[in-house]
């Protein structure tokens, strides 16, 4: 049982630091500057092929 209480606190304590640290860095990827131009293009791929 020892390494089952160890493993649940390292995840208890590690694995919450990782997420949040990930979820910060998403969040700081997603509204870094210069990303609109990025995001505009990305979402436009599905029309492109649209005739007009």
């Amino acid at each position: 049982m020892e390494t089952y209480t160890t493993m649940r606190l390292m995840a208890d304590s590690w694995g919450l630091l990782c997420m949040a640290l990930f979820f910060i860095g998403a969040v700081i990827f997603a509204f870094r500057p210069g990303s609109r131009a990025l995001a505009d293009d990305a979402a436009s791929i599905p029309f492109k092929d649209d005739a007009q």
